[in-house]
């Protein structure tokens, strides 16, 4: 059992480095104070937003909170 919490906990730091790296890899969701007055308009990058890599760092960071939650909660109960 304690062999089992020690994989659980090296595979949370891992996840916990990895969702600290992408986040620091993302840009910015505003162009700072003039993006949050007048908005950001429609571009040719804005609309094909699915292929960029923003968009898949966006989600890398989804995938890896929630493994980050359930390896969190794994321990929960473990411990």
């Amino acid at each position: 059992m304690d062999a089992l919490k020690l994989i659980i906990t090296i595979l949370q730091l891992l996840c916990g480095l990895a969702i600290i790296l992408v986040v620091l890899f993302q840009s910015g969701k505003s162009a700072g104070l003039s993006g949050a007055i007048g908005g950001v308009a429609d571009s040719f990058l804005a609309k094909n937003k699915a292929k960029t890599l923003d968009a898949k760092l966006a989600r890398a960071t989804k995938w890896i909170g929630a493994l980050f939650l359930i390896l969190t909660l794994v321990l929960l109960i473990l411990g």
